[in-house]
């Protein structure tokens, strides 16, 4: 009977260390498992991003590399971050400006990338493995061979020297506000002022300003531009069933608001109210200060005045002031408010 007893105390013994084992296992399972798949699903957590997410920013001995997906060809260029600025500056601004407008838009353009790549932000890029498009998606850009294919012979090797100029004395040179790289966001032509940012885009940008631009009204051939469109078009295009189509501010088109920089801020048509951003973009028109008059019933005729969203430096307003003899520092200090010029390389981390 003794050694019975010993044998059924040294069962129990090991049957409840099997079963504080079991316990054990199960709360550890219990612990480790939901972190698992918080980590899988939590988008704030870096790295969670897939290995091919993570690859488009990437800091060498040469800088920053910028991938750049080429739609026409859907491939992936990868170019130092002066290379791709000069393709940028190629395909955003006519060669003819003069040099200090070049340069300022050589520095937005810098910015506007180096931002994205510390952002780590791949919005818009319809494949892996690359930071931005070569649309104004993002920013317009011309590869190397594109470059040669636009230019030849003695035109090719003064535009590619004057666009050397242009990214070489503004090298490494960013715009900052609060020492942070700033949306850096331009646009080709004014209406005489520029937009505060809330009054296009939801949100208050303190260096997206409405300034005075009054060199465009001179220099740009999309100052002032006359549309068509026929009423059924414009119902269709606005989604309401019938407008009034008797004089500019009848019941039909109504003006409601203006912005600071003399834009339609809001409007009314067929009774819907709209942003004038929205009627802007519904009717493909060139920027959100227009006008309109009835041609019978059955055509309306809009007049644009400037080309773009209107908020920040002015591409056609900044050839003006570098005519003028202001520099580029100057030009970007005038259209963004508020902001400092500082070197990107600090912000860059090599990998």
């Amino acid at each position: 009977m003794y050694k019975k007893n010993r044998a059924m105390k040294a069962l129990n013994r090991r049957v409840i260390l099997w079963m504080a084992v079991c316990l054990s296992t199960m709360l550890c399972v219990t612990i480790i498992v939901p972190g698992l798949l918080v980590k899988k699903i939590s988008p704030a957590d870096p790295s969670t991003l897939s290995e091919s997410q993570n690859l488009p920013v990437q800091a060498t001995e040469q800088g920053l590399m910028v991938p750049v997906y080429l739609t026409k060809k859907d491939t992936i260029e990868t170019v130092p971050l002066e290379k791709y600025v000069k393709g940028v500056l190629a395909a955003e601004m006519p060669i003819e400006f003069e040099l200090e407008a070049l340069k300022a838009q050589a520095m937005a353009a810098r910015t506007y990338v180096v931002r994205r790549a510390l952002d780590q932000d791949y919005s818009q890029v319809p494949v892996n493995d690359a930071l931005v498009t070569d649309t104004t998606a993002h920013q317009a850009y011309l590869s190397e061979q594109e470059l040669q294919e636009k230019w030849s012979g003695k035109a090719y090797e003064a535009n590619m020297a004057k666009l050397d100029r242009a990214v070489n004395e503004t090298k490494d040179m960013i715009l900052t506000y609060n020492h942070q790289p700033i949306n850096a966001t331009f646009f080709s032509t004014s209406n005489g002022y520029t937009e505060n940012s809330e009054d296009y885009w939801p949100y208050k940008i303190p260096y997206l300003r409405s300034v005075p631009s009054p060199w465009d009204a001179k220099l740009s051939p999309r100052y002032q531009e006359t549309v068509q469109l026929s009423y059924k078009s414009l119902l269709q295009k606005l989604g309401v069933t019938s407008i009034a189509t008797v004089g500019t501010n009848s019941k039909g088109m109504k003006v409601l608001e203006w912005s600071a920089g003399h834009r339609i801020k809001s409007m009314t048509i067929g009774g819907k109210v709209f942003s004038g951003r929205e009627v802007r973009e519904k009717l493909g028109l060139a920027s959100s200060q227009f006008a309109w008059k009835w041609n019978g019933s059955q055509q309306i005729e809009f007049t644009t005045y400037g080309y773009g969203h209107g908020v920040g430096l002015s591409q056609w307003g900044a050839d003006g002031m570098a005519k003028e003899g202001k520099t580029a520092e100057q030009i970007v200090t005038y259209y963004y408010t508020g902001i400092s010029i500082e070197k990107a390389a600090p912000f860059i981390k090599k990998s």
